[in-house]
């Protein structure tokens, strides 16, 4: 019996591996120690033999209340994720697997890893519509990345679409790998109206660095890059300061920053109704957005979410908030479940990457919906 998290998103830290049912581990905080909750790694055993994994810092993760109801997810093949048996008492998290081969990848929700995402950048740039942009490097120097989707007009409106400002919440990636692929597809008409009257930049991963180290919510130096964007930096936040820039070189229509909830367990979105320019014309936008993306997707809803701040009184630090401020916008942060869609559960597999797909593809519809009144 052996685990071992050495790879790309890899983290868990073993303290005592004597006994299979008795397995005691933790999880390795982001830089800085702030945050941790993300754990991804590979047990390899006897087949039909039961493994009893305990999680034991569980109780001061970032996010406790992630844990209720809360199940693992596991693959044999690294393709095909499922659900296993998760409990959560006394602070200590409880996975029990069987395995039915050698080896399993254990995970708090299906990796998307920095390979999957350097291959989702080179598949779409054979697409004659797009482009790609080199905006700088990460701390740990690895790519920024941006795909430029359309003919540049500038009578067009300018979409942004970013994910993965927090590396653990991998839903996002997933979804953003639906929406291009239905985005790219010449046989879409909604794709084809859309890039009729719009140009679309793309930031599939907005922390690759976060994302190699198996952080949850920090890039290299521990900063929440979704905290940075008033005032990003080259010291700190790279990631957001090139992006910054290239979206006042562009202008913003509609801005789509996608992210995972570790506690709830409902698809929603966060608007800005509470930042200082918040006018009339972005109100009605955004009811037409949130309504229009009920009717394409069954597994969004409007019931359950963040409260709304208060008028004038938005955290301007935040992407959604900061973009919607700056460019008088139709913006907002799309929300996933690390557990299973309540609405609509699947106990075998949970929230997963398939249904992160087909919201991207769901969110095509949407913009639509919208894209002649931005």
């Amino acid at each position: 019996m052996r685990i071992s998290a050495n790879f790309d998103g890899g983290n868990i830290e073993v303290i005592n591996i004597d006994k299979h049912d008795d397995i005691q581990l933790a999880i390795k905080p982001d830089f800085g120690g702030e945050f941790y909750q993300w754990f991804n790694f590979r047990l390899e055993g006897a087949v039909g033999q039961t493994y009893t994994m305990h999680i034991n810092n569980a109780g001061t993760a970032s996010y406790p209340k992630g844990w209720q109801d809360y199940q693992a997810v596991a693959s044999y093949d690294r393709q095909q994720w499922f659900r296993v048996p998760t409990s959560y008492q006394d602070g200590k998290l409880t996975i029990e697997v069987e395995l039915d081969c050698e080896a399993i990848q254990i995970a708090y929700f299906a990796p998307y890893s920095y390979e999957r995402h350097l291959d989702l950048i080179s598949e779409v740039q054979l697409h004659p519509s797009v482009s790609l942009e080199h905006l700088g490097l990460t701390l740990d120097g690895r790519d920024m990345t941006l795909l430029k989707i359309g003919d540049g007009d500038e009578d067009k409106k300018n979409i942004w679409i970013t994910a993965r400002q927090h590396p653990g919440e991998t839903m996002a990636e997933w979804l953003v790998e639906g929406l291009l692929s239905q985005l790219l597809d010449g046989d879409n008409p909604t794709s084809k109206s859309l890039l009729d009257k719009a140009n679309f930049y793309v930031v599939p991963n907005m922390n690759p660095d976060g994302s190699v180290r198996g952080h949850l919510r920090t890039n290299a130096v521990g900063t929440n890059l979704n905290r940075e964007w008033q005032t990003p930096s080259l010291e700190k936040s790279p990631e957001v300061y090139y992006v910054v820039n290239k979206m006042k070189e562009t202008g913003v229509d509609l801005f789509y920053d996608v992210h995972g909830d570790e506690g709830l367990p409902y698809v929603f979105l966060a608007g800005c109704e509470g930042v200082p320019n918040y006018t009339d014309k972005m109100a009605q936008l955004q009811n037409k957005f949130v309504s229009s993306l009920q009717l394409a997707s069954a597994d969004f809803q409007t019931q359950y979410g963040y409260d709304k701040d208060e008028p004038g009184k938005a955290n301007l630090t935040v992407g959604s908030n900061w973009v919607a401020n700056t460019f008088k916008c139709l913006s907002n942060t799309l929300e996933m479940p690390f557990k299973d869609n309540a609405n609509l559960s699947d106990p075998f597999v949970g929230w997963s990457p398939e249904r992160s797909i087909y919201l991207g593809e769901a969110s095509l519809l949407a913009m639509l919906a919208v894209v002649d009144d931005l």
